[in-house]
């Protein structure tokens, strides 16, 4: 699943160790999110698009070719 959470981060001005803090997780879940390692749950995936005020679609997208 490919995902926009970087940029959306950079967007906002923060780092790995902020979002992570906003959202109550450490800066690895962010790091491997991004890195698209980790695929994050279902609630942490709202929060995320809710902070970015994002759908959850638009924030999260899945790669047709896997």
């Amino acid at each position: 699943m490919k995902n926009l959470v970087k940029v959306e981060r950079a967007r906002l001005n923060l780092t790995q160790a902020e979002l992570a803090e906003k959202l109550e997780v450490s800066r690895q879940t962010i790091h491997a999110i991004e890195k698209n390692k980790f695929n994050p749950s279902v609630t942490l995936a709202i929060k995320m698009a809710r902070l970015f005020k994002l759908s959850v679609e638009e924030l999260f997208m899945i790669d047709e070719e896997s």
